[in-house]
C-alpha cells in the first residue's frame, strides 16, 4: 500500500522525500517541513520519528541525516515516518523557541489547526505521529553540557508507562528519567493517544555533536531491529534510572569551578561546584542536597546571582 506524509510518496519498498505544509511565512511563502517516507517492502508496523522540536537542538537532525541513508526498504518490515525539522521558524534563525509566537513548540502538543504557529505545527506532526504504533521525538539538552540519557515522560500511572519504559530500555542510552513531563509535550500527548513515546535527550551541543549523533544512531536501529522492522535481535541491559531532578543556580555571581563530571555519583553534602571572583579566589560553594547523579551543567562559566549551574538527578535505581 502506498504511503503518504505531505508530499513525500511511496510504494512497498520505497523511500521518498517531501515537504509537510504548516502555513506561510510573512510574505506569504509557503512553509513546510522536510519529511520522509521509508516504505517497506514487508508488512510491519509503523515508527514516527521527529527533530528539531526546539530550534537549537541539532543531534537529532544528525541522527536522521546518518540513519535513513543506511535504511534499505527491501529490508524493512513496515513504515518509519520522518520530520527532520519541526521548529522550522526556530531553525532558521538558530534560536530554541519558535519567533513567530515566542513559544516552546514541545508545549504545543497536540496541537491547534487553526491555532498560532506552534500549535498548527504541532498539530500537522501529532497527526503524522498518531499514525504510528511507536514514537520517538529526538532531542538534546539545548546547548547545556547533559548526559546522553532517554525521558519517560507519561508518568509512573499511565496506563503505558510499561510500555514506554520498554522502548526506552530498546533505545538504550545506559539512563532513563523517568518523570512525569510538562502538559503540551509530544512524550506525554503520545501515550494519551495509546502511543508507546519516548524522548531521547542526545547531550547538548552547540551545533552538534558526533558522539551523542552516533548514540543516537545506535539508538534507532536497536528500535527498528527490537520491534521487528529490521532483522535481527536486541540484548535489553538494565539501565540507570532517575525519577527526579534537583537543579542549583549560583548564590553569588562570578566564575564557575565544577567539581564533577557528567555521570559521576555524587553523595549528599558533596560539593558541586565553586564561585570564585575574577581572581580566582572562592566566594561561595554549593554542596548536594541528596544522593545523585551528576546530570547536566551550563556550558559558560560566567554567571549572574541566581542563575543556573547544573543538575543532580535523584531518586536513583535501575530498571
Amino acid at each position: 500500500m502506498t504511503t503518504t506524509l505531505g508530499s513525500a510518496s511511496a510504494d512497498p519498498g520505497e523511500f521518498d522525500t517531501g515537504r509537510l505544509e504548516v502555513g506561510e511565512t510573512r510574505d506569504g511563502t509557503t512553509v513546510g517541513l522536510p519529511v520522509a517516507v521509508v516504505n517497506g517492502a514487508a508488512d510491519g508496523d509503523t515508527l514516527y520519528v521527529q527533530a528539531v522540536s526546539d530550534g537549537d537542538e541539532l543531534n537529532g537532525l544528525g541522527v536522521l541525516s546518518r540513519l535513513l541513508p543506511q535504511l534499505d526498504p527491501a529490508q524493512l518490515s513496515g513504515t518509519v515516518l520522518a520530520v527532520a525539522v519541526v521548529n522550522y521558524h526556530a531553525f532558521q534563525v538558530a534560536e530554541h523557541r519558535n519567533p513567530i509566537d515566542d513559544t516552546k513548540m514541545n508545549r504545543a502538543y497536540p496541537g491547534d489547526e487553526t491555532g498560532t504557529s506552534s500549535e498548527r505545527i504541532a498539530a500537522a506532526t501529532f497527526d503524522a505521529a498518531s499514525r504510528a504504533d511507536l514514537i520517538v521525538d529526538l532531542h538534546q539538552g539545548s546547548t547545556s553540557r547533559m548526559i546522553d540519557e532517554v525521558r519517560v515522560r507519561c508518568g509512573p500511572r499511565h496506563r503505558l508507562h510499561r510500555e514506554c519504559l520498554d522502548l526506552a530500555k530498546t533505545f538504550g542510552m545506559g539512563y532513563v528519567l523517568d518523570q512525569k513531563g510538562p502538559d503540551g509535550q509530544l512524550a506525554r500527548a503520545g501515550p494519551d493517544e495509546g502511543i508507546p513515546t519516548i524522548d531521547p535527550e542526545l547531550g547538548g551541543a552547540v551545533g552538534w555533536d558526533e558522539s551523542s549523533i552516533e548514540h543516537g544512531v545506535a539508538g534507532m536501529k536497536r528500535v527498528l531491529r527490537g520491534y521487528d522492522f529490521l532483522p535481527g535481535t536486541v540484548d535489553v541491559d538494565t539501565q540507570v534510572r532517575v525519577s527526579g531532578f534537583d537543579q542549583y543556580g549560583s548564590p553569588v555571581g562570578g566564575l564557575i569551578e565544577l567539581r564533577h563530571e557528567l555521570g559521576d555519583r555524587v553523595s549528599a553534602g558533596a560539593e558541586l561546584f565553586a564561585v570564585t571572583d575574577p581572581f580566582g579566589r572562592v566566594r561561595r560553594r554549593v554542596t548536594a542536597d541528596e544522593d545523585g547523579i551528576f546530570w547536566r551543567t551550563r556550558r559558560l562559566p560566567q554567571v549572574a546571582t541566581g542563575e543556573y549551574v547544573c543538575s543532580v538527578g535523584t531518586d536513583v535505581d535501575r530498571v
